[in-house]
């Protein structure tokens, strides 16, 4: 692990779609991932991921200057997914016996006996955690009801204020990142209403409990792993580590792995503190994380569409890309009948089949 400090990180480009999907699944949050069975996953490579940058851009334009979208004048809305209620089974007594256990792996994997000892003191089954794991109420909604309460009036409204706000410190970290402050701003709003909902539960204490629950076992000690990596750095305490019930930590809810591999010390106080009142970092390693994958400054991430009557289903495949003058060509237009501009390469997205909303998507997707 190493840290990054002001200097803008080198990109990283994946050498092949394949690597690129493999690194996006990776930092995933499992709350996402869940959103859509594995048969969709293929289909549509990053799910929950792309329809939270949806409603996170969405934001950006309201709450920001950039006028990325066209006017908007239709939408058509998928059905309400059916609710799913499953409860928990675990024991305290099967819990510590799994941190026993654990204990061994991590400490072969370089976690040291005293970071063991304060991270996990105190630390009991959480049954709650596994409820909210098992009962998301937010991938039940509707994808567009899910989007008016993620891009409400009110988180818009708060969303200029912050913009205000931190206007120089914003206006920095796009100079050293080149993301766009707008962006920034809106993924913040999105994941903890501009640092009013950063979760208080306990990530080590989460984490283990999913972890020991299995459903997706592995994926959640190796995030324990990088959480306890955090605490062994010095960059926040054992319970100074809160987040929400998945692990996802911070003003902009960065998964350990994620931080691990992306967060900033952009204040130049030895930490990467994306927890504190303070979201100079959070807003830093946002950004840093974004241009890691590529962000390409004043290109939108997508524009809904119009397509034509008769129009080949078989061409809104992300494999397939044309430059939107090209689609314009087959038909395809923004809502208001008007060719896209051409800024890239674009797919035609789905999310709710042929009888839902279309998009335009591009590399910043």
């Amino acid at each position: 692990m190493k840290h990054m400090h002001l200097d803008r990180p080198p990109a990283i480009t994946p050498k092949s779609a394949k690597d690129r999907k493999l690194l996006f699944k990776s930092l995933l949050r499992p709350e996402e991932s869940r959103y859509i069975s594995d048969n969709h996953k293929k289909k549509t490579g990053q799910g929950m991921r792309n329809i939270r940058v949806i409603a996170t851009v969405f934001g950006a334009v309201a709450a920001g200057s950039m006028a990325m979208a066209s006017p908007v004048t239709e939408s058509r809305r998928p059905s309400e997914r059916p609710e799913i209620n499953v409860m928990p089974s675990g024991s305290e007594t099967g819990f510590q016996a799994w941190i026993g256990e654990f204990r061994t792996r991590a400490i072969a994997l370089g976690i040291t006996e005293q970071t063991l000892n304060s991270a996990f003191q105190g630390v009991a089954y959480d049954a709650k955690v596994i409820e909210r794991d098992r009962n998301q109420s937010e991938f039940t909604k509707s994808i567009w009801d899910y989007l008016d309460s993620a891009a409400s009036d009110v988180r818009v409204s708060n969303g200029k204020a912050a913009l205000d706000a931190h206007r120089d410190t914003l206006n920095r970290i796009e100079a050293a990142y080149g993301v766009e402050k707008e962006i920034v701003v809106a993924v913040w709003g999105l994941e903890s209403a501009y640092g009013t909902f950063k979760g208080g539960n306990d990530v080590v204490q989460s984490l283990a409990t999913l972890a020991y629950d299995g459903r997706r076992g592995a994926f959640f000690e190796q995030q324990l792993v990088a959480a306890l990596n955090i605490l062994q750095s010095g960059d926040t305490s054992p319970r100074g580590m809160t987040g929400s019930w998945a692990g996802a930590m911070g003003h902009t809810q960065f998964m350990p792995t994620s931080y691990l591999d992306y967060a900033v010390d952009f204040t130049g106080d030895g930490k990467r503190d994306i927890w504190g009142e303070d979201p100079t970092d959070a807003l830093a390693s946002t950004a840093s994380y974004l241009a890691g994958f590529g962000w390409t400054p004043g290109m939108p991430w997508g524009l809904e569409v119009r397509l034509p009557e008769g129009f080949d289903y078989a061409l809104a495949n992300r494999k397939i890309e044309k430059m939107p003058s090209d689609w314009a060509r087959l038909g395809v237009t923004d809502m208001a009948g008007r060719a896209v501009d051409d800024f890239g390469l674009a797919s035609v997205l789905l999310p709710a089949g042929g009888k839902g909303a279309a998009f335009l998507i591009f590399s910043n997707f």
